[in-house]
């Protein structure tokens, strides 16, 4: 048996023992790792950490004598999570790919509005709206207002985050002269009841445009039901989605977290590509990737049941798939390029655009409508 089929396997082994309750046998087969991978390796052994890492956070949740307490990011974080998007973003195109051709399909889509509202399940620090913005002043018809409504939890995004998101697009905004008003929910509300919140009532004639990530609930998959029912009572004009290929919910947890793995075996291949310094990409992997996977882990176990895929839960719900421009899509093959790192291509699959590296799957682009 290979490196790669060994450590796949011990993670099989270990999520399956994990998932049956059977933690201390799983401790025992995670200890196997401890000497074979590494944060500063190769990219499988680096991803292999990860996971054993998500893993053992696990195990740690689950010890009845002192399970720890949740871990509530800091101010310090904020300001690593910021530096470390800002080197993924200059070093590999993944970030441009997906802003230019979810921002490209939004504008196509509302080029006939003068009130434009977004609904955003993943703002992080707003990056995607300030380019966006930045387009609307060009329109024929001039610059429509902006209202933004964003989804954050507590959990994962720190105050001070979300205020300086609001600060940059704020002052995006008042540079161009462009209307634009901004509010932030608490994402843990609708788990519960998403059917009641008064700001979605009828505002005129505003055009409701939806941003709506797989990995958004990654961390409770078992809402996505929910939060469907959710988006669809929205009537927006359309809906905009990336899928990294990790959040398999029809898949069972040990099979998911395999499946997740060889996912970041190959988006650590592909940053290493861009010639970043090694301490660039610890940072990345540690700020953006290592919270992303164990969101992903926790959130699988937590919901064992299986579900179908992204897009049929998306076709059950009454949304159908819209196709990409011409235009969109030779423009995402052209900001690839630009990237001028090797290995990287698109391709058109179904109506998704796929971002690949070495022909095998990154992220894809999405786009629907009620």
């Amino acid at each position: 048996m290979g490196f790669s089929q060994g450590v796949q396997y011990v993670l099989y082994k270990a999520a399956e023992l994990v998932g049956t309750g059977n933690f201390s046998h799983a401790q025992l087969i995670l200890a196997r790792l401890n000497h074979q991978v590494s944060p500063v390796g190769m990219p499988l052994q680096r991803a292999a950490f990860y996971f054993k890492e998500a893993l053992q956070v696990l195990l740690l949740m689950n010890n009845a004598v002192s399970p720890p307490p949740p871990r509530i990011p800091t101010a310090f974080d904020v300001i690593f999570k910021m530096g470390a998007y800002k080197v993924f973003s200059e070093v590999s195109p993944l970030i441009q790919f997906v802003n230019f051709t979810c921002n490209q399909a939004l504008l196509e889509a509302l080029d006939d509005t003068d009130r434009i509202h977004i609904v955003d399940f993943d703002i992080g620090f707003g990056a995607q709206w300030a380019s966006f913005m930045q387009e609307l002043p060009m329109r024929s018809r001039g610059a429509p207002s902006l209202r933004i409504t964003a989804f954050a939890s507590p959990s994962i995004h720190h105050s001070i985050e979300l205020g300086l998101m609001r600060d940059i697009l704020m002052q995006f905004a008042n540079e161009i002269g462009l209307s634009f008003e901004l509010e932030v929910v608490n994402f843990d509300s609708l788990d519960q009841n998403p059917h009641s919140l008064p700001m979605f009532q009828s505002n005129g004639n505003e055009a409701i445009a939806v941003n709506f990530p797989v990995w958004s609930c990654s961390n409770r998959p078992s809402a996505l039901p929910h939060l469907m029912r959710f988006v669809k009572q929205l009537s927006p004009k359309i809906v905009v989605s990336l899928d990294q290929g990790c959040d398999r919910n029809d898949l069972t947890f040990p099979q998911h977290v395999i499946h997740a793995f060889q996912s970041y075996t190959n988006l650590l291949e592909s940053l290493d590509a861009g010639n970043a310094t090694s301490d660039a990409v610890n940072k990345i992997e540690r700020f953006l990737f290592v919270p992303r996977i164990e969101s992903s882990v926790l959130g699988r176990l937590q919901t064992p049941e299986k579900m179908p895929l992204w897009s049929t839960l998306f076709s059950s719900a009454g949304f159908t798939s819209v196709t990409f421009s011409n235009f969109t899509e030779n423009q995402a093959d052209c900001v690839v390029k630009r990237a001028q790192v090797r290995g990287f291509h698109v391709e058109k699959r179904q109506a998704s655009l796929v971002l690949c590296w070495q022909q095998r799957n990154l992220i894809s682009a999405s786009a629907w409508r009620c």
